[in-house]
């Protein structure tokens, strides 16, 4: 009796010890979910749009799981209870990879979410008065990406050589005495009652409401753009079937038709097909 009780008790513990391993990342099995992480907008919308249409069909059993910040989503991947995450490009990885230790790679891009100068004083870009407070993103690259959207139409300079990583501290010339409110991402639409104008990633522009292509002052330039949204995984599992499975479709026509329906160019398509 003392050693059925005893086969009973090992039995329940390796019963347990199979299900917690399978409560995370399913270890890349072809015909198991593939969970992936995203923004709402438009990195959620254009999953959901492929697990209702394209998904099933592909063999793909798609969980989808939403985040409002830009920092989670990464950590989650890394740890594994995310198998791929779709929100961010590649300069923000790479300054992601280095800045916290982790080893994340790109898979595919899937699309060009633009950023744009927002204002509720001006129309003009060029018009901000002396002295006026532009708010920008707090983390490195979409700072600088920021910066960069400014300075192509001469609202300040950079310095000769200021990369992807450009802060405040790289402006050359401020004619117009501009400050700068570095806010967290998502706190930028917020911002537009009390600064003369804010710099907004896409997907949080468009989730407060705000249209790219009819309401930014500014809006970047899709040639030769090094911004585009790209799909991510731990490195490793680049070669997992269900990720080539959903990088297969983010780039397929149907995807692209969905995005140019959809965005009206507020959001970009890399597909050329």
């Amino acid at each position: 009796m003392k050693r059925r009780s005893v086969l009973l008790t090992a039995t329940l513990a390796l019963g347990l010890t199979l299900t917690a391993c399978g409560s995370g990342s399913s270890g890349g099995a072809d015909d198991a979910r593939l969970v992936v992480g995203a923004t709402a907008v438009p990195a959620g919308e254009v999953l959901t749009y492929i697990k209702d249409n394209l998904a099933e069909k592909a063999g793909l059993d798609l969980e989808i799981r939403e985040f409002t910040d830009y920092v989670l989503p990464n950590t989650a991947l890394q740890e594994g209870s995310l198998d791929a995450n779709l929100y961010q490009n590649k300069p923000y990885l790479d300054d992601f990879n280095q800045s916290k230790g982790t080893d994340l790679v790109p898979v595919v891009d899937a699309y060009l979410p633009p950023m744009g100068v927002y204002s509720k004083k001006v129309t003009d870009v060029t018009k901000l008065a002396d002295g006026a407070t532009v708010a920008v993103p707090n983390d490195t690259t979409n700072e600088g990406r920021a910066l960069k959207l400014l300075a192509s139409k001469g609202v300040i300079t950079l310095k000769e050589g200021a990369g992807t990583d450009a802060s405040p501290a790289d402006i050359a010339a401020n004619p117009r005495h501009l400050k700068f409110k570095e806010l967290e991402p998502a706190q930028l639409p917020r911002s537009l009652d009390d600064v003369a104008a804010a710099v907004i990633n896409n997907n949080y522009a468009q989730d407060a409401g705000l249209s790219p292509t009819e309401d930014a002052i500014l809006l970047e330039s899709v040639k030769d753009n090094p911004y585009a949204n790209l799909l991510a995984v731990k490195k490793g599992n680049e070669d997992d079937p269900r990720v080539k499975k959903l990088a297969k479709l983010l780039t397929s026509s149907e995807v692209k038709k969905f995005i140019e329906d959809k965005y009206k160019g507020s959001v970009l398509p890399v597909a050329s097909g």
